[in-house]
């Protein structure tokens, strides 16, 4: 639906803001007139709340004027700066949007001139073609910037969550499912509700997993800087938590057989479990624009012998695919009330 759609795309300071918010004891200046930060904070407190996540946005506005925007809006930058790192913030993140790079402030220049705290730019003005994606990149990597070199403590690194979707806490708790069954733990959420000294632990991980493949950029980068292998997507749909287990036994060097046969058990328990759903006629409106949510959806319904036709039943297809065979349930078990509805 339009209102989930609206959570994954937008401008590039909407995505970079998605990241940088969710350092918990860091600060967001946002250079720019005050709207692009009272929008923005508008719509990261009501998803939130959709979210029963009750928390306000680290956001303060540089409140550029017509004058700035004439003469240059350095001088609003270093000001607000000295008043954000007078509170002591672990880290200070600064985030540009589109007129301040028309008008070519020295965002970094500022910005390096100060001490205390590090004072972190994030490249965000998306006018020439920069998309809510990018900025969540850009993020990610500017972020990693404060990670140096780690001993390896054998953890695993969970790279770029969707921090606006509905169920992020949910397909992170599917994700540590499957890493438990290989004997595997979480090192830290890069980036869901961090504090600024945890993401020093960055390079000590074994292995990254990212959200999904629209973040190879921010793998290759972290695999560049730290040398850590990745994989390049969350497992989706009912087949893809046993090719997970393997791909990701396989970077590990694991047995991964007990706990792919433990997957097949569950796989099996959960098609037994939704077999009087066999048969019935499903549609799928609208199906997700993402051709790979399309695709998953297509084969949830062939596995459980579903007869998808334009005149069965209307039943909700997410825009991200569920994740793992836990997601997958979740999905058909709105599937069963839609048709019995």
């Amino acid at each position: 639906m339009p209102s989930n759609i609206c959570r994954f795309a937008g401008c590039t300071l909407t995505g970079a803001l998605s990241v940088t918010t969710h350092v918990r004891d860091a600060i967001t200046v946002v250079h720019g007139p005050q709207g692009c930060t009272h929008h923005n904070f508008s719509l990261l407190h009501a998803t939130s709340l959709d979210n029963d996540r009750i928390a306000l946005p680290p956001l303060v506005s540089t409140g550029l004027s017509e004058t700035d925007v004439i003469f240059g809006g350095e001088g609003a930058l270093d000001r607000t700066l000295d008043t954000v790192i007078a509170r002591d913030p672990g880290a200070v993140f600064v985030l540009s949007t589109c007129i301040v790079d028309t008008i070519g402030d020295d965002v970094g220049m500022v910005c390096g001139a100060k001490a205390g705290v590090p004072v972190i730019v994030v490249p965000t003005a998306g006018f020439l073609g920069g998309s809510f994606q990018t900025g969540v990149n850009n993020a990610l990597i500017a972020l990693a910037g404060m990670a140096g070199p780690a001993d390896r403590n054998g953890g695993v690194n969970i790279i770029g969550e969707k921090n606006l979707e509905y169920e992020v806490e949910e397909n992170f708790a599917e994700v540590s499912r499957l890493l438990a069954l290989l004997g595997l733990s979480v090192n830290i959420r890069f980036v869901h509700d961090l504090a600024t000294d945890h993401i020093a632990s960055l390079g000590a991980a074994r292995l990254n997993i990212l959200r999904d493949p629209s973040l190879i950029p921010v793998g290759e980068s972290l695999k560049e800087r730290f040398g850590t292998p990745y994989i390049p997507a969350y497992p989706v749909g009912i087949s893809g938590t046993v090719a997970f287990l393997e791909s990701v036994a396989d970077t590990c060097g694991i047995d991964c057989r007990h706990a792919v046969e433990e997957e097949h058990t569950l796989r099996q328990q959960t098609l037994d479990d939704f077999a009087d759903l066999a048969g019935a006629g499903i549609s799928f409106t609208p199906l997700p624009p993402d051709p790979e949510g399309s695709r998953v959806a297509q084969d949830i319904a062939q596995a459980f012998r579903l007869d998808v036709t334009s005149s069965g039943c209307p039943v909700p297809v997410p825009v991200t695919p569920p994740v793992g065979i836990i997601g997958v349930r979740r999905l058909l078990h709105r599937w069963r009330r839609a048709l019995h509805a």
